[in-house]
């Protein structure tokens, strides 16, 4: 009977003391300034995710899905362009004339779109809608956000965004057309 008592209390020191003993084994690396695609994405596992001195950012790994070519016109009424399991939707009034707008998705181990032309700006923002569901466990972990990257994949800038943990997709406004990805 005592030790029915104390068996809670036993199993809760042995599990802090396992996490703590193995937090103490991985010594997370800090780079002081984004990390590009290979070092983000080399062996990142659950302690290191979960560890509170944790201050890189990086692209999120994901697995490969078929690359998607989309090229759409859009004019003053706005509108929705599908890429794969990302989406861009333009209000109503964000352009002052019909445009031709293309997007591409690569097959790539980052998910990340590509919109021309490069530049275009929007008179109401755009809002980017980029799914994570084929991301490695980081990606339920840690909030997620949309990056501006060069074509390198180096981050430029983070965007402002809403991360929706259960749908498994990030969502920034956009004032302007480059190449974007998901990073953590």
């Amino acid at each position: 009977m005592r030790i029915s008592r104390f068996f809670p209390a036993a199993l809760l020191l042995v599990a802090t003391s396992v996490l703590i003993s193995c937090a103490d084994a991985v010594a997370p690396e800090q780079p002081t300034e984004p990390a590009n695609l290979s070092a983000a994405t080399a062996n990142p596992d659950l302690l290191e995710a979960l560890s509170p001195t944790l201050t890189r950012v990086g692209l999120l790994r994901c697995t490969p899905m078929p690359a998607v070519r989309v090229r759409q016109r859009v004019g003053p009424e706005g509108g929705t362009i599908d890429v794969g399991p990302h989406s861009l939707r333009i209000p109503r009034g964000a352009l002052s004339e019909r445009v031709t707008i293309t997007a591409y998705a690569p097959s790539a181990t980052v998910n990340r779109v590509e919109f021309g032309p490069h530049g275009l700006e929007f008179g109401r923002p755009a809002v980017l809608t980029m799914s994570y569901a084929n991301c490695n466990l980081l990606g339920s972990l840690v909030p997620k956000h949309i990056a501006y990257i060069d074509e390198d994949l180096t981050i430029l800038t983070l965007l402002e965004t809403i991360d929706d943990f259960r749908r498994r997709e990030v969502s920034a406004r956009l004032d302007h057309f480059s190449e974007y990805a998901v990073a953590w």
